[in-house]
């Protein structure tokens, strides 16, 4: 069931759980996502940055729409971080049913004037909009970007989402994209969030969600949290156990052969990141 965010979040925003967002990097890391949303009676959103964009093509979408329609489960397919926007009509174009636009890192009014523009040509054809207010770090081993965090300041918040008329919000408490190193010890802002949950009315969206510690996680959508965006953890998953399968077997080139054993680490990590948001079980209140 293909379905757009603000409809995906308004019932996990009223049923408090959070509905991951698994980036889909390959076709075997999309199977392995569809399998588990479906094996858990999961809801879930398939979210695709430019970069993976441009890799994949097109027809690639296609794909992840004809998957969504069959789905027994409820699925969105999410552009994460469109930083442009001929990227945003991209993705409108491909048929994706939510986009991002992530220009935190303008001045406050540019990211005003983009989002407002994105949002105006989005919901002409029933495709949901999230931005991101604040910046959420970054390890320094992710596409995504990021910087120095700057948190998300409530009041601000408010006025942005009255101003662009956004259907979600990205909120920076403490997150980094990127699995973090040993020596680094993240914090998320649970006392910030819950200032911002309580300002605002739109679904709140957590970043950089891989490596944070779970009992936060966890809080942070007992407090608001929506939906949280996982790509390091499902991705080291998968490659770790490539690596392996190769190492095993050097004379394999058969991806039918390799890539099962991957796409069942991911699974097991989807999966746990399913319980974690309590999102496992969920797709029947969209029944």
């Amino acid at each position: 069931m293909l379905i757009n965010m603000k409809e995906m979040l308004a019932v996990a925003d009223k049923n408090e759980f959070a509905v991951p967002a698994f980036n889909i990097g390959s076709g075997a890391i999309l199977r392995g996502v569809v399998e588990c949303a479906e094996e858990n009676n999961a809801p879930v959103i398939l979210a695709i940055h430019p970069t993976e964009l441009e890799f994949l093509g097109d027809s690639f979408i296609k794909t992840c729409i004809d998957e969504a329609h069959k789905a027994r489960v409820p699925m969105v397919i999410h552009l994460d971080h469109g930083g442009k926007f001929e990227e945003i009509l991209r993705a409108i174009r491909c048929g994706f049913t939510s986009v991002m636009i992530d220009a935190s890192h303008m001045s406050y009014e540019d990211n005003i004037a983009i989002t407002k523009k994105v949002v105006e040509v989005a919901k002409v054809s029933d495709v949901s909009v999230e931005a991101e207010l604040g910046t959420i770090g970054t390890t320094g081993d992710s596409y995504e970007g990021g910087s120095d965090i700057i948190y998300t300041d409530p009041k601000q918040a408010k006025d942005f989402i009255d101003k662009t008329g956004i259907d979600s919000l990205a909120v920076a408490i403490g997150t980094a994209h990127g699995i973090y190193p040993k020596d680094m010890k993240p914090e998320l802002k649970l006392d910030l969030l819950k200032e911002i949950r309580d300002t605002v009315d739109v679904p709140l969206v957590l970043h950089g969600g891989s490596s944070n510690p779970d009992k936060e996680i966890a809080e942070s959508v007992k407090i608001g949290i929506s939906k949280i965006n996982i790509s390091s953890d499902i991705k080291f998953a998968f490659y770790k156990k490539y690596r392996e399968v190769l190492a095993e077997n050097p004379k394999w080139i058969e991806p039918n052969a390799i890539e099962p054993p991957c796409i069942d680490a991911l699974k097991e990590v989807a999966k746990f990141k399913m319980s974690l948001f309590n999102d496992i079980g969920k797709a029947d209140l969209y029944r």
